[in-house]
């Protein structure tokens, strides 16, 4: 995960955008900044936060038919990160034959996990608005976007394979299926401080997951599947951890019998965009 310096800035803090907002001059620029030609259907909007918030986040969409992809940036990434980095066409064979329309959404990351001037407590209470934020407006939208019906794949890298993981183990009736890659799934490892409480315990993989059981772990056995891909090159170990809470991650669903597929790259795989592309392009052809 990249470094992220200390954030005053509230989730509060900024004025409501009228829903959804379109930026057609925009969205042109950026494609054409990330090489994409005017074939690719790409629709930028932005969706209120809500929880008492004037604040909007923004989704960019892609794709005209195909499985959605719900997609997170990495740490305090932006919804435009994957195009620039190149994920977007990674996958754009995908995209141009119908068979995935991705979604990808801004981070909270900034005024959550990486404000460490807050406690960990707090930090993952505010994490809360980020994910009614993504079921109460992102998903429903998708689902408007494709059929009430439709199976989201989440997705994403560094502290975005975090969220996709997270999200899935939370709701996997709307998402039964996480690709999570270089995620780290320990928040207590992010420069964490002060006494937890629910809010920080349920927002830890490796906190609840060994606790699972009944019926709701019958449930995730049934309907959840997790793919954790992480390599074993530079950055992957220090300072991130994301390997070694991969391994972990992946050891503590599998006790469960959650289903989860582990997949270990290279020692000279390192936490960065061009292998996070080749991952992707590697694996999501097998789920759409």
């Amino acid at each position: 995960m990249s470094a992220s310096s200390l954030t005053g800035t509230s989730i509060l803090d900024l004025p409501r955008l009228p829903w959804p907002v379109s930026h057609p001059a925009t969205d042109f620029a950026f494609a054409a900044l990330a090489g994409l030609d005017d074939a690719v259907d790409r629709r930028h909007v932005d969706l209120p936060l809500g929880d008492g918030s004037d604040r909007a986040l923004t989704m960019i969409a892609y794709g005209h038919w195909g499985r959605p992809v719900l997609a997170f940036p990495s740490q305090s990434g932006r919804a435009w990160d994957f195009e620039n980095f190149g994920m977007v066409d990674a996958v754009r064979d995908l995209i141009d034959d119908g068979r995935i329309k991705l979604y990808c959404v801004d981070s909270l990351d900034a005024d959550t996990w990486s404000a460490y001037g807050l406690p960990i407590e707090e930090r993952a209470r505010r994490h809360g608005a980020y994910h009614r934020w993504l079921t109460d407006v992102v998903v429903p939208w998708i689902k408007r976007d494709t059929s009430q019906d439709a199976e989201l794949i989440s997705t994403g890298c560094s502290l975005g394979g975090y969220h996709a993981v997270q999200f899935s183990l939370q709701r996997p009736d709307l998402a039964p299926l996480a690709i999570g890659l270089s995620g780290n799934y320990d928040p207590s490892t992010w420069r964490a401080w002060g006494e937890s409480a629910d809010a920080a315990y349920f927002a830890n993989p490796t906190h609840y997951v060994p606790n699972l059981h009944g019926d709701h772990l019958g449930w995730l056995q049934s309907r959840l599947s997790l793919l954790l891909v992480v390599g074993q090159g530079a950055w992957e170990t220090q300072p991130t951890r994301c390997l070694p809470t991969t391994r972990v991650m992946a050891g503590l669903l599998q006790d469960k019998g959650i289903r989860c597929e582990l997949d270990l790259w290279g020692y000279d795989v390192s936490h960065d965009w061009v292998w996070w592309q080749r991952q992707l392009a590697h694996h999501l052809p097998r789920f759409c």
